[in-house]
């Protein structure tokens, strides 16, 4: 085991061993699970569409694509690319609080889709009013707290975080990026001329 990788298993041990509470453990595992927490993201999307209208539709596809991007990079490719093996199964004495499958751990595809989420919703929303902005930093810490889950819950080292987050980072940059070029050069006055997509 590498330098790196004897630190991150260090700073997991303490994070997954150490910082943790049984009280806390029901709201990490809450966040963790898509099918609990689904309905944080159905009242995030209409909110978007009450303060935003039809470009708050056009945000949320847009969101749709760079989860689309985020995860296929995390599992699709960076996963068997690395087959780094779960903290769970590869050190002893993790404090594991779901049934884990043997899927290889880095990157979290968590940290990458909520970290794409939180990403493009700090782009659209954080310049409007109290509300966008308190929105905003709701999401960021929603996506944050799903992220560090991860850990707390036994399934991905810190380094895997890190990575599924840079992952989400660059998939929200690229649809922003792509999407405000398009309207640049090719949207004339049409559905997309809100002043967020402007150059």
């Amino acid at each position: 085991m590498g330098l790196l990788e004897q630190a991150d298993a260090w700073l997991f041990r303490i994070l997954n061993l150490h910082l943790v509470h049984p009280a806390a453990d029901d709201l990490m595992l809450f966040l963790t699970n898509p099918k609990l927490s689904a309905h944080i993201l159905v009242l995030a999307a209409a909110f978007m569409l009450i303060r935003k209208g039809k470009d708050g539709l056009i945000i949320i596809l847009l969101l749709i694509l760079a989860v689309g991007i985020s995860d296929f990079t995390a599992s699709g490719i960076m996963k068997p690319l690395f087959h780094r093996v779960r903290p769970c199964f590869a050190l002893d004495g993790v404090r594991l609080l779901v049934n884990q499958s043997h899927s290889w751990s880095f990157a979290s595809s968590h940290a990458a889709n909520s970290t794409a989420v939180a990403s493009l919703i700090w782009i659209f929303f954080w310049k409007g009013a109290p509300v966008d902005k308190a929105f905003t930093i709701v999401m960021i810490s929603y996506a944050s707290l799903v992220s560090f889950s991860r850990i707390y819950i036994g399934v991905h080292y810190p380094g895997d975080v890190i990575g599924g987050m840079f992952i989400g980072l660059a998939g929200a940059s690229i649809v922003y990026t792509l999407t405000a070029w398009t309207v640049k050069n090719f949207v004339h006055g049409g559905i997309l001329c809100s002043r967020e997509f402007k150059a």
